[in-house]
């Protein structure tokens, strides 16, 4: 998940289907791109740098839900 592009989509009052709108794609493109099932065309970033007033490095961000790998015993 990129948390910071769905903190920015929040923070703008936008859902995701408005996100989409304002971007031109499809809700489901825009959800995979959110949920970094996929990358996105640079022109997508450098929109949503401008929608956003974020830069795309910070919203291009993944989290990572998973935890650090254990050691085998």
């Amino acid at each position: 998940m990129r948390e910071n592009l769905k903190k920015a989509r929040k923070e703008a009052g936008m859902t995701q289907q408005q996100m989409a709108d304002r971007l031109g794609i499809g809700l489901r493109h825009y959800q995979k791109i959110e949920y970094a099932e996929l990358n996105g065309s640079f022109e997508v970033w450098d929109a949503l740098e401008d929608l956003l007033g974020v830069h795309q490095r910070i919203l291009r961000e993944i989290s990572s839900n998973h935890h650090a790998p254990t050691k085998n015993q």
